[in-house]
């Protein structure tokens, strides 16, 4: 059972900066890699996804141009850089995996299936 693991997460001004990070405790063929937030009282949004072995990323229209995800096949590691962090950013923030390759669709979208999720780890912006 592969198991994953947020870190990172923590309380900053609005501005400011964090980088989170999802350690993969043993290695495992995925296809797709993103990390999704939840704040209370409203619905998991699509933060941004990568292609497993591509340059190709995906970031959801809230963060484009502010947060960056890249991948470390050596440390099995999954990264989030978060710059000029926003009140509206506050939330928990999770990483996940696709290791069937089967599902179609955008790989943010309500319909595609990640099969390894990490306990997130708290994101708190403050104004």
């Amino acid at each position: 059972q592969v198991q994953l693991v947020e870190s990172g997460g923590g309380s900053v001004q609005a501005g400011g900066s964090l980088k989170l990070s999802c350690a993969f405790s043993q290695s495992t063929n995925t296809y797709y890699m993103a990390w999704f937030r939840q704040a209370p009282g409203k619905e998991r949004e699509g933060v941004a996804a990568i292609r497993t072995g591509f340059a190709a990323t995906y970031y959801g229209g809230s963060v484009e141009g502010r947060f960056t995800i890249s991948h470390s096949s050596t440390k099995n590691t999954l990264y989030l850089q978060m710059n000029s962090l926003k009140p509206e950013d506050t939330g928990m923030y999770y990483c996940a995996a696709d290791t069937e390759g089967l599902d179609g669709g955008h790989p943010l979208g309500t319909t595609f299936v990640y099969h390894l999720w990490g306990q997130g780890t708290q994101v708190t912006v403050s104004s």
